[in-house]
């Protein structure tokens, strides 16, 4: 219980989120949500995904990680992740508005661009 007390503190830190924005993105409490960074208790089969989702990786990647430290991943990387776990809880028209945000800000940053 040790490890994946670790492995899911790792993912989290490694994505840039607190454990309350976990537990929040997870639907849990962040009491509950201690209890499983803490290693004092563990989720059962439904919360376990739902954790997964969040931290954009699958149960086994949590159950079955090594208890070493990760190497950081860099800073495009981790923000991909984060956008890709947050996108992994819409629905369809979430979806739909967070890719015409992403396109928007890509204009954006296009336009300054080639404006210097």
């Amino acid at each position: 219980m040790d490890a994946f007390a670790h492995t899911l503190r790792r993912r989290a830190r490694d994505l840039g989120l607190s454990d309350a924005e976990v537990a929040r993105r997870a639907g849990l409490t962040e009491r509950r949500y201690g209890h499983y960074v803490g290693g004092t208790r563990e989720p059962d089969l439904a919360t376990l995904v739902r954790i997964s989702e969040v931290l954009a990786v699958t149960p086994n990647d949590l159950l079955l990680a090594s208890a070493e430290p990760s190497t950081d991943i860099v800073p495009r990387e981790r923000a991909l992740a984060r956008m890709n776990a947050a996108v992994a809880l819409l629905d369809g028209d979430g979806v739909a508005l967070a890719a015409d945000l992403v396109e928007a800000v890509a204009a954006r940053h296009r336009s300054r661009q080639a404006s210097g």
